[in-house]
């Protein structure tokens, strides 16, 4: 038995998706949700998994820093360089920006800031989700 908590998380970003034939091999944007499910075997001494606040004030904090409002590319996409020069935000990975690789993005930093994450679920449209399970 154990509990398990989830903090939802909204932002903004653009991408696009290299060597790729469907429609998402254009620039656009998507207004994402991600659900971020934390465990515990007990409760602490508050009574709780996790103070929501805490989720809030770290890993919200990064992917306001880090993901929203930019454009979110694979680094040898040939507009990064173009983006760059006109002085646009971009975070760029090694591999394309699907919404399974964010989702384990995302997780890998709220494990890395202390959260006992199991699994995110990064909802790329109301109606699209990718989850990464620990």
């Amino acid at each position: 038995m154990s509990f398990l908590v989830t903090k939802r998380i909204d932002f903004c970003y653009g991408h696009r998706l290299m060597d790729y034939d469907g429609v998402c091999r254009h620039l656009h944007g998507h207004n994402a949700m991600v659900e971020i499910d934390i465990q515990a075997e007990a409760l602490d001494a508050r009574n709780m998994v996790v103070d929501f606040s805490d989720v809030k004030r770290l890993v919200k904090a990064w992917i306001d820093r880090e993901l929203d409002h930019k454009l979110i590319l694979r680094t040898d996409d040939p507009m990064v360089s173009v983006l760059q020069a006109q002085g646009e935000p971009l975070f760029l990975l090694d591999s394309n920006p699907t919404a399974e690789r964010l989702a384990q993005l995302i997780y890998d930093q709220a494990r890395s800031l202390g959260f006992n994450v199991v699994a995110v679920r990064f909802w790329e449209t109301p109606t699209s989700a990718a989850a990464y399970v620990g």
